[in-house]
């Protein structure tokens, strides 16, 4: 029996598909395999990345399917774990022998898991994914989506420089994603003036960061900028009001975007920025009714995640109509000439299949909302600067 994993509303179910040879309606699909993080470390973005390919399923279902037949998903459940992965696209291309793949949830996720469609020269869309060397080994069937992790942090460094603030702390998880976003803030900071005063990288799993803070207050810097997922974004922050460690502006890659961030630390989010690939106010063709069909299919409210998952299926379903194939030369041949607007966004890629379209937002909390603050061109208010002390919060 194959067994694959669908979260309803944070529940993962199984379904139960029977082996051996298709049925008539089975062959009126096709299948596309994914792994994605339900459980371990990266589970909460992990799940709204999932819910993003299962809209996206039932929307090109109910607009007539590809090439005249129905998709279906099938996913299991990789725990945050890329030798898992890799043996779980084994299993789809080789046992499941499933149609398309998408990729899994981060960047060492998909860095291993790659090597497994690349190897049997299976076309795989990697919806999240953005760590630049990822695109830098030669790959002819990866494809990318999403801003690299070099520019996450963007939008903090150029506010802090706008506000004339000179020193900047920073701190990672010891990983491909979280170690590219750092290298890649350092040379922005650098590039435009500020002094890096610190730079730690931590072990995935850490929860106890109370030395590495303590070593960070000592400094005083102006900025603390933290390569960070969802778990670690939470301990930090709840670490540095605990310690009091309080720079006048503090921003984290991915975690702060979530909604279950502030849900989990009430007022100590407030101040702190984001970084965002995608935000449900931007002017992107069909948002609205992506969001729509988003709340009424699972109850909540989209994140960059979902969006991103949900633009990479759409680029991937414009790529087969053109190319009137599943082939994945065509494919790849398309997917490199489209130029195209989804709901997530920009899409257009180099000879890598580097994604070179997509922008990235910066967001703050305030009172309890997510506020767009930069780029100028689609912000939805001002910063709120300069982050007040602990006590008077």
């Amino acid at each position: 029996m194959r067994t694959a994993f669908r979260s309803v509303t944070g529940l993962v179910t199984a379904l139960v598909i029977l082996a051996g040879s298709w049925t008539p309606a089975l062959a009126q699909e096709w299948t596309v395999g994914a792994s994605i993080s339900l459980t371990g470390t990266y589970a909460k973005p992990g799940k709204y990345t999932q819910e993003g390919y299962l809209l996206c399923e039932k929307d090109i279902n109910d607009k007539g399917g590809l090439l005249g037949r129905k998709i279906r998903f099938v996913v299991y459940d990789d725990k945050s774990d890329p030798p898992t992965a890799i043996k779980l696209y084994e299993k789809l291309i080789t046992e499941d022998k499933v149609d398309l793949v998408m990729g899994p949830y981060s960047s060492p996720v998909t860095n291993a898991a790659s090597t497994v469609s690349e190897k049997y020269k299976k076309l795989m869309m990697a919806s999240l994914a953005a760590t630049t060397s990822i695109w830098e080994r030669g790959f002819k069937y990866l494809f990318m989506t999403i801003s690299p992790a070099e520019v996450y942090l963007e939008g903090l460094v150029d506010l802090a420089v706008e506000r004339g603030l000179k020193t900047v702390a920073v701190i990672n998880e010891d990983t491909l994603f979280s170690k590219a976003a750092a290298k890649g803030t350092i040379e922005l900071a650098k590039k435009k003036g500020m002094q890096v005063v610190f730079h730690e990288a931590y072990p995935k799993g850490t929860t106890d960061f109370s030395a590495l803070l303590i070593k960070i207050k000592s400094l005083n810097p102006d900025v603390i900028a933290a390569g960070s997922y969802f778990d670690d974004a939470v301990a930090t922050t709840r670490q540095m009001k605990e310690l009091d460690v309080n720079p006048k502006m503090y921003g984290v890659t991915v975690g702060g975007d979530l909604p279950e961030f502030y849900k989990l630390l009430g007022k100590t989010a407030e101040y702190v920025y984001g970084s965002s690939q995608w935000e449900k106010g931007l002017p992107y063709p069909g948002i609205k009714e992506f969001v729509t069909n988003y709340e009424k299919m699972w109850n909540r409210e989209p994140v960059y995640h979902s969006a991103a998952a949900y633009g990479a299926c759409q680029v991937y379903a414009e790529a087969i109509k053109r190319a009137g194939s599943l082939d994945s030369d065509k494919l790849r041949a398309e997917l490199l000439k489209i130029k195209m607007k989804t709901i997530f966004g920009d899409y257009q890629v180099d000879e890598r299949g580097f994604q070179v379209a997509h922008k990235m937002v910066l967001h703050q909390w305030q009172d309890a909302k997510k506020v767009t603050v930069w780029p100028a061109a689609v912000s939805e208010g001002k910063p709120l600067y300069p982050t007040p002390p602990w006590q008077r919060r």
